[in-house]
């Protein structure tokens, strides 16, 4: 049994005086119960931090468990915990330190209580000690004080206890390291990426403005948000919102894994933002650029036409290699967006615009900066990127397009115009049901919002209800 647990079985009731209260409060956090969201299969406990006499900093101290996981109902733990953290915050207040010895604290705490239950029992009071008032683990408790053990409950000082059972804290690098070791098991190459760029930052403005700040326990809301507020200042809410989203994961995993007690980036809220949209193009201006990149550049062209005709977003066509494309099944298998491996059919238009594959190596991409097929030791968002870039050198500035005009909107126009084009034969549910197939939607209700988005789907023409 360890002395950090022994000292909260003491059930004197310590007078509170402000003054020294005030004295104190920067020596340690309060006491907080952690209760793995309800979750009865983790492990609940009292957790607590107390400043370093050596170093000056907060340092997050041994949790306390106690008996309190041998309960099996919420209720049962929650009035254990209480009865831990209620006890540990009064001894807090009076002077205890698990970096001093506290063997007068204590006696001086036996004395108090040895007196308060000679009182009681004077006054036909009987004092039972319940089982969630006692932290031993394995050891059922006493039915009254007069079956306690004679000899004194704490036998050693608690700086040894706190010397020989503290684990110590990871640092905050060490603990997102961590986190990230677990996480890359799970996701995807470039969702790894895209974590680790935002850790990197995230640590380097740490490093420039909190250098006090270095272990895990000592990160909180407040400094995250501060963060996050200069994100939004720098660039926009929608990346803050993503910065708030990966960094809540990494934390996600760092709490499940008991390194920290609780998750808090979960209290910080999502703003709302402006929805980023491509507009479609007129059917003029898709013409005119079609035509214009059959000189300038053919293979800026095919790419946008996968797009086109396919309803591939760009990532998805700056994944697609020479082994993707079946000329004689005429199908293209790629990786989605909602799924893991995505199978789409060649359209003829598409078909008769593609050279002769047959020759080239099945690994090669079928996109690179100067031909279709080869090598390209590029990452994905690199890719992409590329030709994102490539469009907007080519294409926007010539026809001097705004922002909200891009390769995605290629997507939407042909879309748009495939809805347009079905729905004249046939009904709504119909048209989007044959058009959920082509376009890879994962669901109707998926399709109906992404037309409505993109203003595909127009009433008819109603003047005459407004005569």
């Amino acid at each position: 049994m360890s002395i950090t647990e022994q000292i909260l079985t003491l059930e004197h009731e310590i007078e509170h005086n402000q003054e020294h209260d005030l004295i104190l409060k920067r020596r340690y956090s309060d006491p907080k119960i952690y209760i793995a969201s309800g979750d009865l299969s983790k492990r609940w406990y009292v957790y607590f931090s107390f400043r370093n006499p050596v170093t000056g900093r907060l340092e997050r101290m041994k949790n306390i468990y106690g008996v309190t996981n041998s309960y099996k109902t919420k209720e049962q733990r929650m009035r254990v915990l209480s009865a831990y953290r209620r006890n540990l915050l009064k001894l807090l207040k009076q002077g205890y330190s698990p970096f001093e010895d506290n063997s007068f604290l204590i006696a001086q705490e036996q004395s108090n209580s040895a007196e308060q239950n000679i009182t009681n029992n004077k006054n036909g009071k009987q004092t039972s000690i319940s089982k969630q008032d006692t932290i031993k683990v394995g050891v059922k408790p006493t039915a009254s004080l007069k079956e306690e053990p004679s000899k004194p409950i704490l036998e050693e000082p608690i700086q040894k206890e706190h010397q020989t059972n503290t684990t110590p804290t990871k640092t905050i690098k060490e603990a997102f390291e961590f986190a990230l070791g677990l996480k890359e098991k799970v996701i995807s190459v470039s969702t790894k990426r895209s974590y680790q760029n935002r850790v990197k930052n995230f640590l380097e403005w740490l490093d420039k403005n909190h250098k006090e700040i270095t272990t895990i326990d000592q990160l909180d809301k407040k400094i995250v948000n501060n963060f996050l507020n200069d994100v939004l200042i720098k660039t926009s809410a929608r990346n803050r919102n993503n910065y708030r989203t990966e960094l809540s994961s990494i934390l996600q995993t760092i709490e499940d894994n008991d390194l920290i007690a609780h998750n808090f980036i979960k209290k910080i809220p999502v703003l709302k933002t402006k929805p980023e949209r491509n507009k479609t193009y007129s059917k003029e201006l898709n013409e005119k650029i079609f035509s214009y990149l059959e000189e300038k550049d053919p293979i800026l062209l095919l790419y946008i036409k996968f797009i086109s005709y396919s309803f591939l977003r760009p990532i998805e066509v700056s994944r697609l290699k020479i082994k993707d494309i079946n000329l004689i099944s005429r199908t293209i298998q790629f990786e989605a967006k909602n799924s893991p491996l995505k199978t789409k059919i060649i359209p003829d238009i598409l078909l008769k615009e593609l050279p002769d594959l047959a020759k080239l190596n099945k690994e090669d991409y079928v996109f690179t900066p100067n031909a279709i097929g080869g090598k390209w030791e590029a990452a994905l968002e690199n890719r992409r990127g590329y030709f994102s870039n490539r469009f907007r050198e080519t294409v926007k500035k010539h026809f001097k397009l705004g922002n909200d005009f891009g390769l995605y909107s290629f997507r939407h126009t042909f879309i748009t115009k495939l809805y347009r084009q079905m729905v004249k034969d046939s009904s709504p549910f119909e048209a989007k049901s044959r058009l959920m197939l082509i376009t890879g939607h994962s669901s109707m209700s998926a399709l109906e919002k992404y037309l409505r988005d993109i203003d595909a789907e127009l009433p008819a023409d109603f003047s005459h209800l407004l005569k």
